[in-house]
């Protein structure tokens, strides 16, 4: 059980550089799923990627791709057909509290407050609160919701109930943060917002994020690295290298270059395939 008080202290980062050793390891990953036709349906084939430590690494593609499938794997919340799939050297078996999950609905309890919602999952796992109340303080003082602890979730915006959802995934202090289009059901100008907010986040708590988005501007914005995948069954088309210097701030979305790794992995996608410009 984590027992850390303290978010670690922001530390400077630039363009990617040699990376550390993968702490998400995906060889030749298959999944099928059965219909109630008792048909198979391949969601996943042949995907492989290695993950480093404290990376941020970004999956578009389009509808139906298996995006939010290779989650859920990572995850362990969903078994996959054949290949491998390893976190901390370890094969995935199952949820672990080295991994924290972001969905795109923040399923927040309306009847608990913000500090509440945040300590779901030591009230449900029947642990002791003490040793998280200072990390919760300190969480909330990381997303900006230090003044809001004691409100409750009809009170606050999408993208406060958002942050609210990080803080949750963070409490345990998770080696990684999986999270599965979190901002999709936001408005462009809120989406934006948190775009700046999740990086600055990142840059403090320095996880290993895998950020699961249909927006290539998005993915371009907060990524070490983005994976595009085929349509389905989903493989990996390319991974691109975003050598953007941190922190980025909104304009860098108005430049050449960013407009360069758009384009690039606009490529693999036809406009009909469910992937936003």
């Amino acid at each position: 059980m984590s027992t850390t008080t303290d978010v670690p202290a922001a530390q400077p980062r630039t363009a990617p550089g040699p990376r550390a050793a993968p702490v998400i390891r995906i060889a030749d990953l298959v999944k099928e799923f059965g219909t109630a036709s008792g048909e198979r349906v391949r969601a996943l084939q042949g995907v492989s990627l290695d993950v480093a430590e404290g990376e941020f690494i970004s999956v578009v593609g389009p509808s139906g791709c298996g995006k939010s499938t290779l989650l859920k794997i990572v995850a362990g919340l969903v078994s996959h057909t054949s290949g491998t799939v390893e976190v901390g050297s370890k094969p995935v078996r199952g949820p672990s509290r080295d991994v924290g999950i972001v969905f795109q609905s923040p399923l927040l309890l309306p009847w608990r407050t913000v500090r509440d919602n945040a300590l779901l999952p030591i009230d449900l796992q029947g642990r002791d609160r003490a040793p998280y109340e200072k990390r919760v303080d300190a969480l909330l003082r990381l997303v900006g919701l230090h003044e809001f602890g004691n409100k409750y979730p009809f009170e606050l915006s999408g993208g406060m109930q958002q942050r609210t959802a990080i803080t949750r995934a963070l409490l345990d202090d998770p080696k990684i943060l999986l999270m599965d289009e979190p901002f999709g059901a936001l408005d462009a100008m809120m989406r934006e917002f948190m775009n700046a907010e999740l990086q600055r986040i990142w840059l403090e708590s320095r996880n290993t994020v895998l950020f699961i988005t249909h927006s290539i501007p998005e993915a371009v914005f907060l990524s070490d690295r983005v994976v595009a995948l085929s349509p389905r069954p989903g493989r990996v088309a390319e991974i691109v290298d975003i050598e953007l210097p941190r922190p980025r701030t909104i304009d860098v979305m108005g430049t050449e270059a960013f407009g360069r790794y758009t384009s690039r992995i606009r490529a693999h996608f036809n406009l009909g395939a469910g992937v936003d410009l």
